[in-house]
């Protein structure tokens, strides 16, 4: 297999695509789509994001030291875009795309409601990269759309028909390859 070596360059894809909900002092809720987002730590559960200085929501994040991380399905990509390209300054995402700002359990930020995972988060530290700041938050709640719980309690993310960003488009997942473990799962006999 021949090999071209380019520049470097972030090539980890693909990404889950998230629409990260907050609010500012001014109560003024909003959203952005980021790409760089993921989870840094089981216990306590921690997740990041990293988000450039000149967004709008970086200092709504920054002043508040808390946000909304909301998964984002087939159904919600044309919002999760919008929210990506469009400035809250300028624009009020959630009248914009039609979602709707449901209240949290412990952080003030809205949820969308529209998502099957809000998960709440408080900023524990800002880290300055280059081009983004990562937020390193610890989740403080999480709330499921119980439309996707079966009739044994099991949580069916899966069925929610979950989006992900692979270098500059948007997917939606695929078949399932397998499940944690099985490489080493014994085979049934018979």
């Amino acid at each position: 297999m021949e090999k071209e070596f380019w520049k470097p360059g972030n090539m980890l894809y693909p990404l889950p695509v998230v629409m990260v909900s907050c609010m500012g002092k001014d109560k003024k809720p909003n959203i952005i789509t980021v790409a760089w987002a993921g989870t840094v730590c089981t216990n306590p559960p921690m997740v990041s994001i990293s988000i450039r200085k000149e967004r709008y929501s970086y200092d709504l994040i920054k002043d508040s030291e808390e946000f909304v991380v909301n998964l984002v399905t087939k159904d919600l990509v044309w919002a999760a875009d919008y929210c990506g390209v469009k400035s809250g300054s300028k624009h009020n995402k959630f009248k914009d795309t039609g979602l709707t700002a449901g209240k949290g359990k412990v952080v003030s930020a809205p949820l969308i409601n529209e998502s099957p995972v809000n998960i709440e988060c408080k900023v524990k530290q800002i880290l300055p990269l280059g081009s983004h700041d990562m937020f390193l938050a610890e989740v403080v709640s999480v709330a499921i759309d119980k439309k996707f719980l079966d009739d044994t309690g099991r949580f069916r993310l899966n069925d929610s028909r979950l989006a992900i960003y692979s270098h500059g488009e948007y997917y939606g997942l695929g078949d399932l390859l397998g499940k944690f473990g099985y490489s080493v799962r014994k085979k049934k006999s018979g």
